[in-house]
């Protein structure tokens, strides 16, 4: 579903040059639920940003069933980003004067799904991720840290998006609400038919994934097994 292939990002530092990600490969299927772990400054958040098409990279490919969106034009990747990519945050990134269920259903709007089928998709998804209907009407602020996440997975499962991309969508949470989180997304890789890609400081996670991958100084050095203490 996923292939990245010789990715590099370079950024300039001072007079010299830094490469955030650097000489990256790997390959993800369909339905898969990975995470890719590294230390701050590692070039994980670089990477998820190019996976996401938020940047661009300088070299390399990146394909999503296919399509190589590194020499994809600015107008075609508008579309990408709406119908192929569902983003989670760490901060949630509710609209808080909008209600649980009008927040799931936003992305459908812009994507011209007509009001019915999107409150009715929005009901699917809501429920699935462990929301109960007397909440759908509730806004952000009347939702717990763990609610609000939750919500935020099912906005992000909208446009039934291929690839989904979670930036430390534990961080904020406690260690019983994280473990939660956690198994939902592992359910929903399988539930949606979507691939999952989780970066993360919380090692916890590697044990539900199906892959993971580590990177040092922009570069990939470990894919599986156990990963040793980022802090080492």
């Amino acid at each position: 579903m996923l292939e990245v292939t010789k990715l590099k990002k370079i950024f300039k530092s001072g007079d010299g040059k830094v490469a955030a990600v650097n000489d990256v490969s790997f390959s993800i299927p369909t339905g898969a639920f990975a995470a890719i772990v590294g230390k701050s400054g590692s070039g994980k958040s670089t990477l998820l940003s190019l996976l996401g098409a938020l940047d661009r990279a300088d070299e390399g490919s990146i394909k999503v069933e296919e399509q190589n969106i590194v020499t994809m034009s600015d107008r075609k990747l508008i579309p990408y980003r709406r119908d192929k990519i569902g983003f989670v945050f760490q901060h949630y990134n509710l609209i808080p004067n909008m209600s649980a269920i009008e927040n799931v259903m936003l992305p459908m709007e812009f994507a011209g799904v007509g009001k019915n089928a999107r409150r009715a998709r929005a009901e699917k998804l809501l429920e699935e991720v462990g929301i109960t209907a007397d909440k759908f009407k509730r806004k952000p602020a009347k939702l717990s840290g763990g609610e609000q996440q939750r919500v935020s997975i099912a906005r992000a499962l909208a446009n039934k998006p291929k690839l989904i991309l979670a930036d430390e969508p534990t961080g904020n949470l406690d260690s019983h609400t994280s473990k939660m989180i956690v198994s939902l997304l592992q359910k929903l890789a399988k539930l949606e038919d979507a691939t999952i890609i989780v970066v993360t400081h919380d090692l916890n996670i590697t044990s539900h994934t199906d892959m993971t991958f580590q990177l040092s100084d922009g570069k990939l050095i470990k894919r599986g097994g156990k990963v040793e203490s980022l802090l080492s």
